[in-house]
């Protein structure tokens, strides 16, 4: 494609002078602005992309697919519920559950939680939670035993074996007046989800224990729906609607996160879109630099013209000087982009050690750690895209030098 006459001339044309300083300076800020721009795109995309997706498997690793719960609150049939639901085909799991609001204290610390009730079995066969245990033991979760997140057990100073009050929202009355209904209950275990919200607002209590607690006796407030594939949920959704028949509402995880995931999308959209702009913006340095170029190389290019250079030859001797700096540039920028998503979270560390300021608060972003994933056909759609760029961004350029007279090049030599 390119004569290695052509390649030799742009070369030489890329390397730095005395006389083309100001060119140069000019073509290394369209490089940098291109890597920067490529850099910043993969590493800003890898950590959106991370943390929707560690935010989504991290809630429908605590939460079903879709929930089953009752009109009135109270489900005393769904041993016979849950039979019925397990045969539908793309159900994995139903699982019993009472959930709760309640007030746990100890030793004059205090907090809101949200307390859910579920079998001891079916809590160590979920994998979010059975591998999130620091402190305690699995068999520990059982009788009066509970299980708390690790923010909670700081903010309370509670270790397994310390007994913790827990108020419910319920009262009885007494001859003193209605008094909100409190139990102990040892700690048996304590959790770590990588979720603040989590980690600090839920307590899971065994089911039996859930049940005498919130007085619910042999019934439940709902169940819990996990399926084999997620993207199968609207199908198994309307089965499950046409089974429980009335008896019972159902919802999916998209109805209580669905405007969090949108606004997800539409941020990832637009950071998309913003940050595209500094490519753009180093695709009009090439430009710049180019046309310099050309006046600049004009005497040299009516020159070979005259000795039997063909106008495409001049077209492809600048179209490959302005492509390189963008190749290179988009190349260097994707290494550096992605060594930054793989280590993004080991960069963070260095610098809050190293600045002692706190890059990463986990209590407003959920997440205890820097999430970052790499969308490789984003990346490949981003470098397709700035080498794009860069090669229209000569086009211009080159024709110009293409359609340069030699006589008028050479009158006022």
């Amino acid at each position: 494609m390119f004569s290695p006459f052509e390649r030799m001339v742009a070369w030489r044309y890329l390397r730095s002078k005395k006389a083309e300083g100001f060119v140069s300076v000019i073509a290394g800020f369209s490089f940098a602005g291109i890597m920067l721009g490529v850099a910043t795109l993969i590493i800003v995309m890898s950590v959106m992309n991370g943390f929707r997706q560690e935010l989504f498997d991290r809630i429908l690793g605590l939460n079903g697919h879709m929930n089953v719960y009752a009109y009135n609150g109270e489900m005393d049939y769904y041993e016979e519920m849950r039979a019925s639901l397990l045969p539908i085909e793309g159900v994995k799991e139903v699982i019993p559950i009472i959930e709760g609001q309640s007030l746990v204290s100890y030793a004059g610390n205090s907090s809101g939680v949200m307390v859910r009730g579920m079998k001891p079995i079916d809590f160590n066969e979920r994998e979010t939670l059975r591998s999130s245990i620091i402190q305690g033991e699995l068999a520990d979760f059982s009788g009066s035993k509970i299980a708390l997140g690790k923010v909670l057990a700081a903010k309370l100073r509670v270790v397994p074996g310390d007994k913790v009050n827990l108020m419910s929202p319920k009262v009885r009355s007494t001859p003193f007046g209605s008094i909100p209904r409190q139990r102990a209950y040892e700690v048996g275990t304590i959790f770590d989800v990588d979720m603040y919200e989590y980690n600090k607002g839920f307590v899971f209590m065994p089911l039996e224990a859930a049940q005498k607690f919130f007085q619910y006796p042999g019934a439940v407030t709902g169940l819990e729906i996990f399926i084999d594939d997620p993207d199968d949920l609207d199908v198994v959704r309307h089965s499950v609607a046409l089974e429980i028949d009335g008896r019972a509402g159902v919802y999916d995880w998209r109805d209580t996160n669905q405007s969090f995931f949108n606004a997800l999308e539409i941020e990832r959209n637009v950071m998309f879109l913003i940050l595209t702009l500094i490519i753009l913006v180093a695709a009009f340095n090439i430009i710049s630099s180019m046309i310099m170029l050309v006046k600049d190389k004009g005497h040299d290019i009516a020159i070979m013209r005259t000795m039997g250079a063909k106008r495409s030859s001049m077209l492809k001797i600048f179209i490959l000087t302005g492509a390189s700096i963008g190749f290179v540039g988009t190349m260097v920028g994707a290494a550096v982009g992605i060594a930054f998503a793989l280590n993004i979270d080991s960069i963070r560390h260095w610098l809050e050690s190293l600045t002692g300021w706190t890059i990463w608060e986990a209590e407003i972003r959920w997440l205890s750690q820097i999430p970052a994933e790499i969308d490789w056909s984003e990346v490949s759609t981003v470098l397709i895209m700035a080498f794009t760029l860069s090669i229209l961004a000569t086009l211009y350029p080159a024709w110009r030098a293409a359609r340069l007279d030699p006589v008028e090049a050479l009158r006022y030599e």
